[in-house]
């Protein structure tokens, strides 16, 4: 019986390199990992991202973000050798739209140029791959710093606006424009104090880039689209709301794309990757420094506290 299972494993154990290089010969494996994309849309550059990966030993399959909503699954990504052309379709979210999204694209010297078709309209896009955003040393954290003042100064004011400074307290008072702050960051840390009223929804946007969900959970769910998580992206690993009208505290750590998130005093995610920008984010340039985003056009949310820490 030794004998046969040692005959078993070292059978599996030469099989195994021949599929590994199976997968790694995929025909259109260039297209696998991430990236950044940027959609002409009636003359607005839109940001959006997409992911490759191989399934089992002949299929690609992917992710992708647009403009708004959250990331949504790719079954197939077929690949036309002839044409050394991609195409995927997906079912629209919070598009406007009847028919499913149908992209065509093809990679020339490491870049995305394609179509995304919608049934009624057509747009151009184009792509490039998302950096790695790794960090070789740890931070060294500069002087700490308030983004509030009675005047906003430290805020670009948006259309719209409804946010206001009312006794030391930064207030949006109903659906309107989202704040963006005048100053970039790289890495940081950042402590926000923060209370909605019930049945808001609002979020903060890292580097302009990232949506950290503020939701009133009345479902008491645990998920990327609710309070404490990276939208569309990562989970909270538990409920550590404390629910509308209750002043609520976000610390939250941003190194490279590894974020740190604690809620109420509680790590709900911890060290994890963000793969890529979510719906709503201002831009899709991930290797450059980014503002702060505070979303305005959902719902009235207040803080109290809003501070940060860049790296130096």
């Amino acid at each position: 019986m030794k004998i046969i299972y040692s005959l078993l494993l070292l059978i599996i154990l030469s099989l195994t390199p021949l599929v590994s290089t199976a997968q790694s010969q995929i025909a259109g494996s260039e297209v696998f990992g991430s990236w950044d994309l940027e959609f002409d849309i009636n003359g607005n550059n839109l940001p959006g991202w997409f992911y490759a990966k191989q399934s089992g030993t002949r299929t690609i399959v992917g992710q992708f973000v647009g403009n708004s909503g959250s990331a949504r699954p790719i079954s197939v990504i077929n690949y036309d050798p002839d044409n050394e052309s991609y195409s995927f379709t997906i079912p629209p979210q919070w598009e406007s739209v009847n028919s499913n999204l149908t992209f065509t694209f093809s990679l020339d010297d490491n870049e995305i140029q394609g179509t995304m078709d919608m049934g009624n309209e057509t747009y151009s896009f184009t792509g490039r791959p998302a950096p790695k955003l790794q960090r070789d040393t740890p931070p060294v954290w500069g002087t700490p710093v308030s983004l509030l003042d009675e005047n906003m100064t430290k805020w670009m004011i948006p259309e719209q606006n409804r946010f206001d400074m009312q006794d030391g307290v930064l207030v949006n008072t109903a659906t309107g424009g989202n704040l963006v702050s005048t100053e970039t960051f790289d890495d940081f840390k950042l402590h926000v104090e923060f209370r909605y009223p019930e049945g808001s929804n609002s979020g903060i946007y890292l580097r302009g880039r990232y949506e950290v969900q503020i939701e009133d959970n009345v479902n008491n769910l645990v998920n990327s689209r609710v309070i404490g998580g990276v939208y569309g992206f990562l989970e909270p690993t538990e409920n550590a709301d404390k629910g509308y009208g209750e002043w609520q505290t976000y610390d939250i750590t941003l190194i490279g794309r590894k974020i740190t998130v604690v809620l109420n005093g509680v790590e709900v995610i911890s060290n994890r990757t963000i793969p890529g920008i979510t719906g709503g984010a201002l831009d899709s340039r991930e290797g450059e420094p980014g503002p702060i985003m505070i979303q305005g056009d959902h719902g009235p949310v207040e803080f109290r506290n809003f501070t940060i820490t860049p790296a130096m």
